[in-house]
C-alpha cells in the first residue's frame, strides 16, 4: 500500500508539472499578443538549487507575468481564502501552491516553503506585502528574513512595470499597456549573510529601485 500510494503522489507531481509547463507557453504566447511585453536579464536564474524570487508588487497579473518569463517553476504563496473559491481554487492547488492561513500565523506554510527551498526549488514572494498603490516601489517588510537566513538560498531580485497601469486596485479587465520586467543578479547567502536585518533591506530596496528604472526604460523604448 505505501509503495502504491507513493507511485499514485508521483503521478500527481508529475502531472501538476506538465500542467505548469503548459500554462506557462499559453501565458507567453498570451502576453506577447496582447501585451507590449518585454523581459531582461533571466541568464540570473540559471543556476542550479533553490532561491526565492523577490518581486515588486504591482497588480493580481504579477504571479504569472513572473513565472511566464522564468523557465524554471516557481512556487506561489496564496491566501487560504483564496482556496475558497472553486475554480481559483482548484487552478491554484493544481499549480502546487503554499497556502498561508494568516489567521494562525502562517506557519504551517512557512514551514513548506522553507522545505520546498532547501529541495531546490524557486519561491515567489512580494516583500512590499501588497499591490503598490501608485505603480512605484512601495516599502519592504521583513517578514521573507527568517526564511531566508534559514533556507541560506540566493534572493533574487525582481522588478515589474507597467502591470500596474494594466490592471489598477478595482479594475476587472487589464487593458493594453506595455509590460517590463526584469530580474536582477543574484545576492548570495554568503554575502546576505554578514548583512543585519536593516542593511539586507536597504541593499534590496537599492537593487530593486535599479530594476525598476531600468524596467521603465523598456516600457518607453520603441520596438524594433
Amino acid at each position: 500500500m505505501p509503495q502504491k500510494q507513493g507511485w499514485i503522489e508521483s503521478s500527481q507531481t508529475y502531472c501538476r508539472r506538465l500542467f505548469y509547463r503548459w500554462l506557462r507557453l499559453v501565458a507567453r504566447m498570451s502576453a506577447s499578443l496582447l501585451f507590449s511585453f518585454r523581459s531582461e536579464g533571466q541568464h540570473h536564474l540559471n543556476f542550479d538549487g533553490g532561491a526565492m524570487i523577490l518581486s515588486t508588487h504591482q497588480s493580481m497579473l504579477d504571479p504569472v507575468l513572473v513565472g511566464l518569463v522564468s523557465n524554471r517553476r516557481l512556487n506561489y504563496l496564496a491566501r487560504k481564502t483564496l482556496f475558497h473559491n472553486p475554480l481559483f481554487g482548484f487552478l491554484i492547488k493544481t499549480l502546487d501552491a503554499i497556502e498561508l492561513d494568516r489567521d494562525r500565523g502562517g506557519l504551517s506554510g512557512l514551514k513548506e516553503m522553507l522545505r520546498r527551498l532547501k529541495q531546490g526549488e524557486f519561491v515567489l514572494m512580494f516583500p512590499e506585502g501588497t499591490r503598490t498603490l501608485d505603480g512605484k516601489v512601495g516599502p519592504l517588510k521583513p517578514g521573507f528574513i527568517p526564511i531566508a537566513r534559514r533556507s541560506e538560498v540566493p534572493l533574487v531580485p525582481v522588478a515589474i512595470v507597467g502591470a500596474y497601469d494594466c490592471l489598477p486596485r478595482g479594475s476587472k479587465l487589464p487593458t493594453r499597456r506595455p509590460i517590463a520586467v526584469v530580474f536582477g543578479e543574484p545576492i548570495p547567502f554568503s554575502l546576505y549573510s554578514q548583512w543585519d536585518d536593516p542593511q539586507l533591506m536597504e541593499e534590496l530596496k537599492t537593487r530593486l529601485l535599479a530594476l525598476y528604472q531600468r524596467g521603465c526604460e523598456l516600457t518607453h523604448a520603441p520596438q524594433s
